[in-house]
């Protein structure tokens, strides 16, 4: 069973408020299934616990009125924001970076959210902190 869906990586309140299209085109589509496939899923088998998607797939537009780096995995289907109840988004590093999970990236911004990301065939399994 998939806990995950696509609209809910690409559900954008701040697209809907507005007015801009963050409609994926068919590579970052393909990149959200094996987000959902290798990590996100996976993940959340291994944590027992949901996973509340903050941020998924952006379009340009929507990265670039967010504030996201130019060259942000947002912008490709690679990468979503997420919070876990009863969990500190460095105790989830901890446990991503201690798993057999497959991640590119895998950072606690701001102690506020953890960013995960898969990028197949390349993954550098990089955990951060930014602050």
């Amino acid at each position: 069973m998939l806990n995950f869906t696509i609209s809910e990586l690409v559900k954008s309140d701040t697209a809907a408020k507005s007015g801009l299209n963050n409609t994926p085109d068919i590579n970052s589509l393909d990149n959200l299934l094996d987000l959902i496939y290798y990590v996100l899923q996976p993940l959340r088998d291994k944590l027992g616990k949901p996973m509340v998607i903050t941020s998924g797939f952006r379009s340009p537009a929507v990265n670039k009125f967010v504030g996201g780096v130019s060259n942000s995995q947002h912008l490709y289907g690679q990468a979503c924001d997420f919070v876990v109840n009863g969990m500190t988004p460095k105790q989830v590093v901890e446990f991503v970076k201690n798993s057999d999970i497959e991640f590119d990236q895998c950072l606690n911004e701001y102690n506020q959210w953890t960013h995960i990301s898969y990028n197949k065939g390349h993954n550098r399994k990089q955990a951060l902190t930014i602050t």
